[in-house]
């Protein structure tokens, strides 16, 4: 199988079940004249982390890595009226370019775009627990945003992680690679924790080889 093969299927699912509709394209369109960074979700995952939210019930959202909002706007959108997302973003363009593409979709009254590095405004959250934490950022300080997300959350929350295939990296014991080395020990922490249960997807598609870890809050 081919990256071409991948993007296919994905543009084939996601034209008869996704319904991106002209929010979440001009999200994703105005990140990239912005020069961001294309790291965002494909549509697909983005469709699945509204469905998670929606399934878990969500009222409160915790999201660690805004980009350009287009995950937020996913999530957003699964909440009830009186919900709450907040998110951490450390870039100030990326801060910005969300909050016009939160605005633009009109859910800027459920989202909290804070700007600054993640591990300064954790330890200042008060709008927890959080009933849904989405981790993704930087890499590296994944073992410590799982410390957090533990601390924000209550039995029966759920922590997604993503990007933690790294094309297949994940499986280099030995790679030097400090967001590996995160991603390694992100997993090994949720499988050692006694309240956690948790399980890892592969993925293909048009964001090419990698995949996400889903945990539950047990007690």
């Amino acid at each position: 199988m081919v990256q071409e093969t991948w993007t296919a299927v994905d543009d084939y699912f996601d034209g008869l079940l996704v319904g991106e509709d002209e929010a979440l394209r001009r999200a994703a369109a105005d990140s990239e004249a912005a020069g961001l960074p294309p790291h965002q979700v494909a549509p697909n995952q983005g469709k699945l982390l509204h469905l998670l939210a929606r399934i878990r019930g969500a009222r409160t959202i915790l999201e660690i890595g805004t980009l350009g909002g287009y995950s937020t706007i996913w999530l957003a959108r699964a909440l009830p009226a009186g919900g709450r997302l907040v998110t951490l973003e450390v870039d100030a363009r990326c801060a910005e370019v969300a909050a016009a593409n939160v605005a633009r979709a009109g859910l800027d009254h459920l989202v909290d775009i804070r700007h600054g590095r993640a591990l300064d405004l954790l330890p200042g959250l008060t709008d927890g627990p959080f009933d849904l934490v989405f981790i993704d950022a930087d890499k590296p300080s994944n073992p410590q945003y799982l410390e957090w997300a533990l601390r924000l959350t209550r039995p029966g929350s759920v922590i997604i992680g993503d990007n933690v295939v790294r094309e297949g990296a994940v499986v280099d014991a030995d790679s030097s690679d400090p967001r590996v080395q995160g991603v390694h020990r992100f997993t090994e922490l949720i499988a050692e924790h006694p309240k956690l249960t948790a399980t890892a997807l592969q993925t293909v598609g048009s964001k090419g080889y990698d995949g996400l870890v889903m945990a539950l809050v047990t007690e």
